[in-house]
């Protein structure tokens, strides 16, 4: 997950693009403005704006692990030791079954989303993390269901709604 890093958020009008893009991902410019209302350079230079901002995640999102052959997920906490976040990270980021790592505030320090074929897979998967220079402890948790998809509708569709005024 991306975290958007610009000082000029989505409006309700990227709002709204970005719920069509969500309906209909693969329509044209001239088909999304068509639905909007907006003029095809108006919706053009959204779209551009959108990605150079960092606001549309790439492609990678929509690609499940598990029709890849990764039916499992796991969360890993890890302990690293002092100043070497940037130094674990990098070595994180080499594994390929390691999806994200974020930064966390608090007892643990990353917070690493992994993918494995089977349990054996995830248990070499947790041996080469817990290996990696810096890192001093882990912890693994098994995802067992998804109970909320990742979404972003609901925000989206809360900003195209007309403010309320507090009384």
């Amino acid at each position: 997950m991306s975290i958007v890093r610009n000082n000029h958020p989505a409006d309700a009008i990227d709002a709204r693009l970005l719920l069509a893009l969500i309906e209909h991902p693969r329509a044209t410019t001239i088909a999304l403005a068509d639905r909007l209302g907006l003029s095809r350079n108006t919706v053009q230079a959204r779209l551009v704006k959108l990605e150079e901002q960092g606001i549309l995640a790439s492609f990678e999102r929509r690609i499940e692990p598990d029709a890849l052959g990764y039916p499992l997920t796991a969360f890993v906490n890890v302990q690293v030791a002092q100043r070497q976040l940037d130094d674990v990270g990098e070595a994180l980021a080499t594994i390929p079954e390691v999806l994200e790592v974020l930064g966390l505030a608090g007892q643990i320090d990353l917070l690493v989303r992994v993918v494995a074929a089977d349990a054996d897979d995830l248990y070499r998967i947790a041996g080469q993390i817990l290996a990696t220079p810096g890192v001093e402890r882990t912890n693994t948790t098994l995802v067992m269901r998804e109970m909320v998809g990742y979404r972003i509708t609901p925000l989206l569709r809360r900003m195209t709604e007309p403010r309320r005024v507090q009384r």
